[in-house]
């Protein structure tokens, strides 16, 4: 079975970083994309950094040069390195996979359950 658990969320304050983690298992990781998202509630879901199946990593436009997507394909790792942390950034965050796709996306099928991150001072 494809699983995702997300890691390493929490409470910050403005201008702080964070690492977060997906530990991944039951898929041929160096071959799916694997996407970071995130969901305020009451608003819809939304893309933040995307590793793609190609091998390019691309990022939302309100965290460029902020955020940095990485991956450990020996231990079927993805990272997002979030730096300059801003209480907009305030969501829960999912990493998400899915074989059907190159690049990522919300209908993707696999999830994880996600992980709290507060940006407050």
């Amino acid at each position: 079975d494809v699983q995702l658990v997300e890691s390493g969320g929490g409470l910050v304050q403005p201008g702080g970083s964070l690492q977060l983690s997906c530990a991944t298992s039951g898929f041929p990781f160096d071959d799916y994309p694997i996407g970071w998202f995130r969901q305020v509630p009451g608003k819809d879901r939304e893309g933040v950094a995307c590793s793609s199946s190609d091998g390019s990593i691309y990022y939302a436009a309100s965290v460029q040069g902020r955020f940095t997507l990485s991956r450990d394909n020996a231990k079927k790792l993805v990272y997002l390195q979030m730096n300059n942390l801003k209480p907009e950034d305030t969501a829960v965050y999912y990493c998400a996979t899915d074989e059907r796709f190159v690049d990522c996306g919300i209908q993707m099928k696999y999830w994880g359950k996600g992980t709290p991150v507060t940006v407050s001072a």
